[in-house]
């Protein structure tokens, strides 16, 4: 049954791109923003994805409401 741990990483990471992806698209972030996250996920998948996470648009999920 050998799975190899780089094929479940890539996995993983193809996982984590394609969530990425489908928030940047429900954002509120003007097209063209949009348009570039997407982009720079698709060409550089886990460098994409870690600069979306710290730079991206922000959501209101996790912050208190008053």
């Amino acid at each position: 049954m050998g799975i190899e741990v780089g094929g479940l990483f890539g996995l993983l990471i193809l996982i984590a791109d394609v969530w990425a992806i489908i928030s940047v698209i429900q954002s509120p972030a003007g097209t063209g923003g949009k348009v570039l996250w997407v982009v720079l996920i698709l060409v550089l998948p886990l460098l994409g994805l870690i600069l979306w996470f710290l730079l991206g648009p922000k959501s209101g999920h996790g912050r208190a409401r008053r």
